[in-house]
C-alpha cells in the first residue's frame, strides 16, 4: 500500500530491493527453485492444499501493483540480484539496476589485533577462526558445513593453536561439543564497535551462507583487513576476488571450504575491500541514477 500510494504521485520511485522477496510469490531466497521466473505456483514451502493459492495471490497483486505504474524502478545491491530480477516473470519488463550496498571506512577499519582479543579475552598467540550468526545451525548459515571443513581441519598438522570465536548468539552446548577446537562465544554483540573488534580479532572470518544478496559482514570484515572465506554462491562472487582478499570455496564443499581456510591462514591472506566498494563511487552512482529518473 505504502508503495502504490508512493507511485499514484506519479514521480519516478526507486524501489531498493534487499533479496528476492520483490520478485517472488513470498520467498526472502528461492534456492534451487526457479517458480519465480513464471508465477509461484506449486510452491514446495507450502503444504499440498496451498501450493497454488498463498503464494501465488501474493505474485499476482505484486504483478498488478508492478504493471499499473510505469514509474517503478529497482536496484539490487549484487549482480547476482540484478540477473535474476531481469528474467524474473515480475520485474524483467521493469528498470533494473545494479548499485552495491554502501558502508563507510568507519568504525570498520584495521585495529591493532592484541588490543582487539584482549577486548573479548581472546589469546593472541591462538590461530582464531571466526563465524558469525544469530541462529549458527539455521540451514541457511552452513553450519553443517562449517563443522565439516573444521573436522578435516582437525586431520591436517599444525593446527595445535586453532581455535574457534562464535558471535552473534549465546553459547549452544550442542555447537560447543562439535567444534573440534577450543571454542569461544562471544554472544549477541550491540554496536557495530563490537563487532569491527572482533574482525579485527580474527585471523580468518568464514562465512558458509547457503544465500546471500549482497553479504554485508564479509565487506565489513574486509574492510577490518580480515580475509573470508565463503561459499561461490548469491552475492558474494562480488566481494570476494578469489585468493587475493578471501578463497571462494565451491558451493557445499566441505573440503574446499577447509582448503580456503588452511590457505587463507599459510599463505598471510589480508582482507581488503574491491575498489567498486569505495564509498565514494557508490555515491556517484546513486546520485547518477536520481539525476536519470528526473529527466
Amino acid at each position: 500500500k505504502n508503495i502504490e500510494k508512493l507511485a499514484q504521485t506519479g514521480k519516478p520511485i526507486i524501489f531498493f530491493m534487499h533479496d528476492m522477496w520483490t520478485m517472488t510469490g513470498g520467498c526472502h531466497y528461492s534456492l534451487s527453485c526457479e517458480n519465480y521466473i513464471s508465477d509461484c505456483s506449486s510452491c514446495h514451502m507450502f503444504p499440498a492444499d496451498k501450493k497454488n493459492k498463498l503464494p501465488n495471490k501474493l505474485h499476482n497483486l505484486k504483478q498488478k501493483l508492478f504493471n499499473k505504474y510505469p514509474n517503478l524502478s529497482f536496484v539490487s545491491p549484487s549482480s547476482w540480484l540484478d540477473q535474476l530480477a531481469k528474467k524474473s516473470s515480475l520485474l524483467k519488463n521493469k528498470p533494473t539496476y545494479h548499485i552495491p550496498n554502501i558502508i563507510g571506512e568507519h568504525p570498520f577499519k584495521p585495529l591493532d589485533k592484541e588490543m582487539a582479543r584482549k577486548m573479548f579475552n581472546l589469546d593472541e598467540n591462538e590461530t582464531i577462526i571466526v563465524f558469525g550468526a544469530a541462529s549458527p545451525k539455521s540451514p541457511y548459515k552452513g553450519w553443517k558445513y562449517l563443522k565439516e571443513a573444521l573436522d578435516i581441519l582437525k586431520t591436517k598438522p599444525n593446527n595445535d593453536n586453532y581455535s574457534v570465536a562464535i558471535f552473534g548468539s549465546d553459547y549452544d552446548s550442542e555447537i560447543a561439543n562439535a567444534i573440534p577446537f577450543k571454542t569461544y562465544f562471544l554472544g549477541r554483540l550491540k554496536d557495530e564497535y563490537s563487532t569491527a573488534l572482533v574482525y579485527n580479532a580474527a585471523d580468518v572470518f568464514v562465512a558458509p551462507s547457503m544465500a546471500e544478496s549482497f553479504g554485508m559482514v564479509i565487506l565489513e570484515a574486509q574492510r577490518c583487513g580480515t580475509p573470508v572465506v565463503a561459499f561461490k554462491t548469491g552475492g558474494i562472487p562480488d566481494l570476494i576476488d578469489h585468493t587475493k582478499n578471501g578463497y571462494l570455496a565451491e558451493y557445499k564443499n566441505s573440503k574446499d571450504l577447509a582448503k580456503g581456510i588452511s590457505y587463507c591462514l599459510d599463505k598471510h591472506v589480508k582482507g581488503y575491500a574491491l575498489s567498486c566498494f569505495d564509498p565514494t563511487t557508490i555515491v556517484k552512482q546513486h546520485t547518477e541514477l536520481h539525476s536519470k529518473m528526473q529527466q
